[in-house]
Order: structure tokens, then sequence, then C-alpha cells
């Protein structure tokens, strides 16, 4: 008897409907799986015989074939072991109403005895479900809430095979689960652990970061050991503005199919951040693999990837950042298939001026040797260090300061400022598909909203001069002075704000740490 299933793969951040048929005949008496399975898929057989019989049912001692349509895709993982299993039990009569199995995609890998165990990518699996009119979606408990985010489509978590095969016989009711997908999303926004009011003095790195989560600009920190970089940087996703509900449904499919949601979750309300490890691969980074994942720049969309200890990273590694942080998404190329994964974050890199960490120190002096500073920091590549638009020097915190029982001004004041600024912006550049901030406009863009008067323009002609600015710092100033401007509510780039932009380009400076 022939009977179908249906289940789904995921391929980037999107769902393909997979459908499951199974054919049990009284011609032979051999098992088969066929339509491009890996070696998880093959070995779903194994823990689908074992499920069925662990649970008093009969697995077929005849030939039993499985088919993955379409069967020119490549299918991988473990979550094709419930509908196998299913669809075996209605091939074998053993379900006897088999017609209602194809209302419903079914995903779940099998323990030994049928117990159901968490797959990756619920979310999109769920959305490609509803779009295809699907009645329903079973798939296990542990995904069940991060899949009821999608409306008009009932999502029942199940625990056990038991639970599928009596929902099918009509001798047990599976509970639907509900998500007030809003309601758990505008709860969430704002609860954050950390707050900037914690961070004794450093108010020009405050504002400097202000500046940088105003216009999504990407910034570096530059300064000695212990000078509160880390600290500073973790707590810039507390003033960046809260994610409308599409990223959060953006960012959180790229969870999802990368496995990293917690168990009952359902939507990524905060925007994420990401710090990898300086020992980090560019796989790792950009995403790719055998079977293509996303990587921590993909992990970081719509929020921060954060590189401490930037000289450390490998300079291969540093590299392959540079077009997807142009493009803000990475496309992994295979023999047969090619994925695009988002990735618009903003970068906040972090660094010690030299090796010995103590360079333009007030009070510790450097043990570098001649020239050391500047090989030190050419291990950072030109054309990276062009994508980063405020280089910001880090001194260390006076003790008066750390003593202080000052009450420093908390993230929700400085966000409220972000906000209105990323207002002005959004209005500025409706018109403008895929533009939301400064930092992402054009050279085209840039003449027309970037408008400088005369003494702004001999400000900037000076400060080129003098401080030997080179000409990649240009067009990087007039962004980060834009918005300066928007931050004041002021609609035209004045002095002032051109001579603030201009400070944050230290490594742009001819000769800096020679």
């Amino acid at each position: 008897m022939l009977v179908k299933t249906f289940g789904s793969a995921v391929y980037g951040v999107e769902a393909i409907t997979i459908t499951v048929e199974v054919n049990v005949t009284n011609q032979g008496q051999h098992y088969f799986i066929v339509g491009l399975p890996d070696n998880a898929v093959k070995e779903s057989l194994q823990r689908v015989e074992s499920a069925i019989k662990s649970n008093n049912y009969y697995m077929p001692r005849t030939k039993l074939v499985v088919n993955l349509a379409p069967a020119d895709i490549k299918k991988t993982g473990s979550a094709f072991d419930l509908p196998i299993a299913i669809g075996t039990l209605g091939a074998t009569e053993q379900i006897t109403n088999p017609e209602r199995l194809e209302k419903f995609v079914i995903m779940g890998e099998l323990s030994l005895d049928g117990e159901v165990r968490p797959i990756k990518g619920a979310l999109p699996i769920a959305i490609q479900a509803r779009k295809e009119g699907f009645e329903g979606l079973i798939l296990p408990a542990a995904n069940a809430r991060e899949a009821a985010m999608v409306n008009n489509l009932k999502v029942f978590g199940v625990t056990h095979i038991n639970e599928v095969i009596g929902f099918f016989k009509d001798e047990k009711s599976l509970v639907q689960t509900i998500v007030d997908t809003r309601a758990e999303f505008a709860d969430a926004q704002s609860d954050f652990e950390i707050d900037f009011c914690d961070v004794k003095g450093q108010e020009n790195i405050k504002r400097a970061l202000e500046i940088a989560a105003a216009g999504g600009h990407n910034a570096i920190l530059i300064g000695p050991p212990g000078a509160g970089k880390t600290m500073l940087a973790k707590r810039l996703p507390t003033i960046l503005p809260p994610l409308t509900l599409h990223e959060a449904l953006e960012t959180t499919k790229i969870h999802s199919v990368a496995g990293k949601l917690p168990e009952n979750a359902t939507i990524v309300s905060k925007r994420p951040f990401r710090s990898p490890h300086h020992t980090i691969s560019d796989v790792a980074l950009v995403g790719g693999g055998g079977n293509p994942q996303p990587g921590e720049i993909s992990l970081a969309h719509n929020g921060v990837l954060f590189l401490d200890e930037l000289p450390e990273f490998k300079r291969t590694v540093l590299e392959v950042m540079r077009q997807p942080m142009e493009e803000r998404k990475v496309t992994i190329s295979r023999a047969k298939i090619a994925l695009d994964f988002p990735a618009s974050f903003m970068l906040i890199a972090s660094m010690n001026p030299c090796p010995c960490g103590y360079f333009n120190h007030p009070e510790r002096e450097c043990s570098c040797g001649p020239g050391v500073v500047q090989k030190y920091l050419g291990k950072i590549s030109g054309p990276l260090l062009d994508r980063i638009d405020l280089h910001v020097e880090v001194t260390p915190v006076a003790f008066s300061e750390m003593q202080s029982s000052k009450d420093f001004e908390k993230s929700e004041s400085i966000r409220a400022r972000v906000i209105h600024a990323r207002e002005i912006q959004a209005e500025r550049y409706k018109k403008n598909i895929g533009v939301y901030a400064n930092a992402q406009i054009s050279s085209k863009t840039l003449k027309e909203v970037c408008v400088i008067s005369n003494a702004g323009a001999s400000l900037l002609k000076i400060a080129m001069e003098k401080l030997n600015l080179s000409a990649r710092a240009y067009d990087r100033i007039l962004k980060v002075s834009r918005t300066i401007a928007d931050l004041a509510d002021s609609a035209d780039i004045k002095p002032e704000h051109l001579a603030e932009a201009i400070q944050y380009r230290s490594l742009d400076r001819e000769g800096w740490g020679a």
C-alpha cells in the first residue's frame, strides 16, 4: 500500500515541503530509502523500526520503499524520522484513515523507544506549511512555541510517537499550542540585565557609541587593558532601537535554522550580540560547511558583532567579512546550490594600541620596540578599516570617577535620543529601498544629504591637511557628521558637527602610533 506524509527541509533560512512516500509490497524483503538522503536520513529506518516495535506495533518484513520528493534535492538531518514512521504505519494499515495525513506537516527525530526529540528550523517550516495551505504542523513539544508564532496554522507539540499515532487513529486529541506573539515580543524588548549607568565615567566613549547606534555605524575602540572597552561594547544593544516585529521574525528564522534558540523559546525580542573568540575560522564566521549553516555574521543580523582583540584574529578571517559588510548578506555557493544568508550587522571591534597594551597610556610606559606598534596595527587591512566609521580612543578611568557616587545616565535616556535620530533617518530615506540609517547610504545619496557650508568645507580641508587624514576618511566623516546633526535635531550639518566627526578618525592619521 502507498501512503504519503509531508515533511520539510530547510535550505538557508527558507523551507521546502518534502513529500514522504512510503510503499509496502509483498515482493521483496528489503528496506530502501531514496531521494538523495544523507547518512542521517538513511539511518532513520533503524530508529523508526525500533520505535515502532517498542510501542507494540509491527514493522513489515516485506519490501519497504521510502521516497523523499523532490528527489533531486539533498535531504539532511534526522527530522524525517517521524513522518517516515507514521507513513510506514499508514502503509501497513495500522493507521486506518491515512487520508488525514495529507493535511499535516510532520517533523521530529525519534529515539529508539519512540520519544520525539527537538529539530532545527521550526519557524521557517511553519511559515512554509501555512503558505502551502496545510491544516496543521506536528513537531516536537520543545519547538512548538517557536512554530506557534505563525498564525492561521494549528501547531501541535508532541513528546512521544504514541501521541501522534493516537491522533491519526482518532483515539487521542492533541493540545494546540497558542502563543500571543505580539504580547511576548513587547514584554521582553526592554528587559536588559546591564545598563550604561553601570559604567563609571567614560562619557566621551558613551557619546561615540551613541553616535554609532544612532547612525548604524561600525566602530573600533582602541585603548589599554582594563579601560572598559568590552564592558562598553556589551551595553551597546541596550541603546539600539527596539527590533520591529518583521526584524524579530527575520532574526528568529536565522537562529532557528542554526539551532541557537533556547528550548521552548518563541521569538528573538532583543537585538543579538555575538562575540566570537579570535580563534574562529572563516567558515564559522561567515557561514558554510557541507550542509551550509549561518555563521556568526548572520547570527548577528539586525544586531551587533563584537570582535574583541581585533588584531589577534587571523587575517583571512577578517578579510572574508569585507563583502558581507558592504552587501549586508553573504552568499554560500556549492556545486548544486547557492544560499543567501542575511548579514546586516553593526561591527564593534576593540583592540590594544600595541602588543604590550600601553602605547599612549597616561601613566605607564610602552615597552614595545621601534616599528612594533605600526606592525601590530598593520594586521588590520586598509580595506577593512575603510568600512569602520568611528575610531575611538579609550583612556583608563580615573580613580576619582570609580569612587564617585554620581548617578550616570541610564541606557533608557540614551536610547530615546537614538530612536529619535533613527526616525529622522527613516523619514529621509523612505524612498531609498533597503536604506534605514546614515551608515547605509551610497555615494550618490551622500552628496544629496550631506551638504556642508563654506565654513564646514574650510574646516574639513584644514583637518585633512593638518592631521594628514587619508582620502577614505572623507566620506566617513560626512556620514558621521550627518548622524551627529540628526542627534542634535539639526537639518544642516554645522561646523561643530564636522569637528566632532573628525576626531573619530584616529587610525587614519598618517604615522599614528609611529
